[in-house]
């Protein structure tokens, strides 16, 4: 029996590792390089969890959503985010309405975040009162205008593009919004020879369109099966030595958080950690989350639950660089440590 229940799961590994790869080469077609932006977006995905993407303009973050929004058979919506949009524009409102015998009533009219994937284009370029919209529907995946609460269709994702604080007319967003999205990623500029791949797809004859190769029921199916990827215990306290260690009170941390880092990841980013593990081992065909997979999907995880004191934000610290220091000083096995 225990060999026909191994068989069963390595046929549904091997089946979720045929569909991500044919996800990924659809968007391969419209979007050139980028490949681990492109692999941590689906990660969020498939993990049931909402990505952040930042950048400077033009490097194809709006692109890259879009086009996922065409390969999977979901319903697709972008909101553009600017700083005269109202949370109204995002959730919709109570219109006022008249019946056929004449009554005025009250009836909902549903805004851009009813549907599947949404797209937060240039979401700091809003308001912090409108940038705060997205919570209840991040988290609950429900909507709540006046006193009547509306469930949204699953599966459903908030894809956000943004870009670096340092550029004209953007708001930092909320800690409390940062912390919803499982993975922020970062998308850098193009290699020369993307950058010419490119200049042909888009500058010649018309690219290559990519196919709808996924469904609803085939996505949510997919997601359950990362939340039954094997994650041994010691995987989980690895995980949780990490997220502990950003933290500068914490003793096992190191030098450069206990000197730059204002707050540490909170127990969402060891959720973040160990589900893009999960996803990451079925990517490679395994049925149980490793340490290579923790030590992978941390910094994405991560990088945005870190915040900076005064002394890391004069200096410019990078997160990644606090990330990539936690890693090389936590041990994978078990110590005895005060946290």
């Amino acid at each position: 029996m225990d060999t026909d229940k191994a068989r069963a799961a390595q046929a549904k590994v091997a089946a979720f590792q045929k569909d991500f790869n044919r996800v990924e080469a659809e968007i391969a077609k419209v979007i050139v390089g980028h490949r681990d932006v492109v692999r941590s977006v689906l990660s969020a995905f498939f993990a049931n969890g909402h990505a952040l993407l930042e950048g400077v303009p033009g490097l194809g973050k709006t692109l890259l959503v879009r086009t996922l929004g065409r390969v999977l058979q979901l319903q697709f919506s972008r909101i553009q985010f600017t700083p005269d949009l109202m949370p109204a524009d995002i959730l919709g409102t109570n219109l006022v309405a008249t019946t056929p015998e004449g009554d005025r009533v009250f009836r909902f009219q549903k805004g851009p975040i009813f549907s599947q994937i949404v797209l937060a284009d240039e979401v700091n370029r809003a308001t912090p009162k409108t940038q705060s919209a997205l919570l209840e529907a991040m988290q609950e995946r429900s909507v709540t205008v006046g006193s009547t609460t509306y469930e949204l269709d699953r599966p459903f994702l908030v894809m956000a593009t943004q870009n670096p604080l340092e550029m004209e007319g953007t708001y930092p967003l909320p800690e409390a919004q940062l912390d919803r999205f499982l993975l922020k990623v970062n998308v850098s500029f193009s290699s020369v020879a993307e950058l010419r791949q490119i200049l042909d797809r888009t500058t010649d004859a018309a690219a290559e369109e990519p196919a709808q190769v996924m469904d609803g029921p085939r996505i949510l199916e997919m997601q359950r099966l990362v939340r039954e990827v094997v994650a041994a215990p010691h995987i989980k306290d690895f995980a949780s030595r990490i997220v502990w260690s950003s933290h500068p009170d914490a003793e096992i941390a190191p030098p450069k958080v206990k000197r730059f880092v204002r707050y540490g990841a909170s127990p969402r980013g060891a959720q973040a950690i160990i589900l893009a593990a999960k996803v990451s081992a079925l990517v490679d065909g395994r049925y149980n989350a490793g340490f290579d997979d923790v030590k992978r999907a941390a910094p994405a995880a991560l990088r945005h639950r870190i915040l900076l004191n005064f002394e890391g934000e004069a200096e410019s610290v990078n997160t990644d660089h606090v990330i990539e220091e936690i890693l090389a000083t936590v041990p994978a096995e078990v110590v005895e440590a005060k946290v």
